[in-house]
């Protein structure tokens, strides 16, 4: 019997599971160099990030397949796309973080499982079951009910939602090692990044030779910080559908939700409130609809190898 696909499933979870963990740990990184100004920590994210994903192929050998799809420039296209998608993400992430909007990443990360499940069925031609239509209709309400109440839309965290729900689809339509594509991606946007740092930033931490080797330390750390769970993430993108990434997705917006309220003390408005209130019970009914479809699809795949032998 092959266990194959058995084996890619773990992993697809594992993977999953560990990017949605780290990213829930990372406003705390973002705020211990607050002092830097967003676009400033940006410019170190791509570029840490290019250098450690340079060593990483070098490492595993990885560079012949790199250099075949430098040869590709219709992929490469679709690269920059994705790198576009992703940088709008990133930056929108820091500025949040920053600028006590954790709330807001949160309810944009909480949103952004639903917002993928949509995403799959309108590109994909995957099917909405019953209780994932009363989900997705929980979580427009749920943003209606701000926008009502509040008298705007939660703008930041559909924006972080969007993004990323796209970056995830454009993603896993393209056949390449996960690796490579964040090399490539992060590559797309260092000359911009090098640019900018060049040409257009102008702050006290501007010329890492002035500043403190913690400091230094920290803007470094921008590559791990954002490189780790990218990488889990797209590992698990190409092992599980899109609609089940968007499963462990809650990990990391709880952590957040958690930390603004608990540690950074952000004001959570009983309309806002009401808002996550919508969210979390769409994706409680969404968790529970994707369990059971998961342990019928098991029970019948294991009626199927019965009947086989």
């Amino acid at each position: 019997m092959n266990n194959q696909p058995n084996n890619d499933t773990r992993n697809g979870v594992l993977n999953a599971i560990s990017a949605y963990f780290l990213w829930g740990l990372a406003p705390i990184y973002f705020k211990l160099i607050k002092e830097v100004s967003p676009d400033e920590i940006m410019i170190h994210r791509i570029v840490w990030s290019c250098l450690l994903l340079f060593i990483f192929i070098l490492a595993s050998k990885k560079l012949p397949a790199l250099i075949s799809i430098l040869k590709q420039p219709k992929v490469l296209v679709k690269l920059s796309i994705t790198a576009t998608f992703l940088a709008v993400n990133w930056f929108l992430f820091i500025w949040a973080v920053n600028n006590d909007h954790l709330l807001d990443a949160s309810l944009g990360y909480f949103i952004n499982p639903l917002f993928s499940v949509a995403l799959a069925v309108i590109f994909l031609g995957e099917r909405l079951r019953k209780w994932q239509i009363v989900a997705v209709a929980l979580a427009i309400i749920g943003v209606l009910i701000q926008l009502v109440y509040i008298g705007s839309l939660p703008i930041i965290s559909l924006a972080l939602a969007g993004t990323f729900g796209i970056y995830g689809l454009l993603r896993k339509k393209l056949s390449i090692d996960s690796f490579i594509g964040l090399l490539l991606e992060s590559a797309l946007m260092l000359p911009f990044a090098l640019i900018y740092w060049q040409f257009f930033v102008s702050s006290g931490t501007t010329n890492m030779f002035n500043n403190s080797v913690s400091l230094n330390t920290l803007l470094i750390f921008a590559g791990v910080v954002t490189t780790a769970p990218l990488l889990c993430f797209t590992a698990a993108a190409k092992r599980l559908t899109l609609s089940t990434v968007g499963f462990f997705q809650y990990i990391g917006p709880s952590m957040m939700f958690i930390l603004a309220i608990s540690y950074y003390h952000e004001t959570l408005v009983i309309e806002k409130l009401i808002t996550f209130g919508f969210i979390w019970a769409a994706l409680f009914i969404y968790s529970i609809d994707s369990f059971k479809a998961h342990k019928q699809k098991r029970k019948l795949a294991g009626l199927q190898t019965a009947k086989d032998l």
